[in-house]
């Protein structure tokens, strides 16, 4: 099944912009650049949202501006509006069980502590959605994790989290298609 949405996850503002957690906006971002789209405020789907063509087929890019814990809202406005299965969803989220420079896709599964995944499967009501996985690396404790997201990460570390958008934008019209497995082979053998 064709991918008809990409939403990257993300707290909105200037203070937050620079932050690990934002990753999945960078991404976005990204992509409405290499397609020379340009994202508009849209306050019925609580978000950014612009629309661009990859490989013949319409895609809709969202950046929610409700914060993460509620990224849920956004996503369930823009999906019920048009009529969109959550299996037609790509989620672009920043990942602290993959190191800085690593991009995974993944087809369905649980939030992980990730609360704009948990929200996410709270107003969809399922995990069968895919997501883009960009890794920003572990603080190596779990009292560290909510600070650590909410910080900008070293310039060595954000050469390599580019590095990786690289990696899957490289990958995203084959994703977008529905060609997941190929995607993935490509995307999961990149060293």
């Amino acid at each position: 099944m064709a991918i008809k949405l990409i939403v990257g996850l993300g707290n909105p503002g200037k203070d937050y912009q620079s932050h690990r957690h934002n990753v999945g906006f960078w991404f976005c971002d990204a992509l409405a650049d290499l397609y020379a789209a340009s994202f508009k405020k849209d306050t019925k789907f609580f978000g950014h949202t612009t629309h661009i063509t990859i490989g013949g087929l319409s895609v809709r890019l969202l950046k929610p501006t409700t914060f993460m814990n509620r990224s849920g809202q956004s996503i369930q406005a823009l999906a019920k509006f048009y009529q969109l299965n959550a299996s037609e969803l790509l989620i672009v989220h920043d990942e602290l069980d993959l190191d800085p420079g690593t991009a995974r896709l993944k087809v369905e599964g649980g939030h992980g502590g990730h609360n704009g995944l948990r929200d996410t499967i709270k107003a969809l009501g399922t995990q069968s959605f895919y997501r883009l996985r960009l890794g920003i690396g572990h603080p190596g404790d779990k009292s560290q994790v909510a600070d650590y997201v909410l910080h900008a990460p070293n310039k060595n570390e954000l050469t390599q989290i580019n590095n990786a958008m690289i990696d899957a934008l490289q990958v995203i019209e084959d994703v977008i298609k529905g060609n997941i497995d190929k995607a993935m082979n490509h995307l999961h053998t990149t060293e």
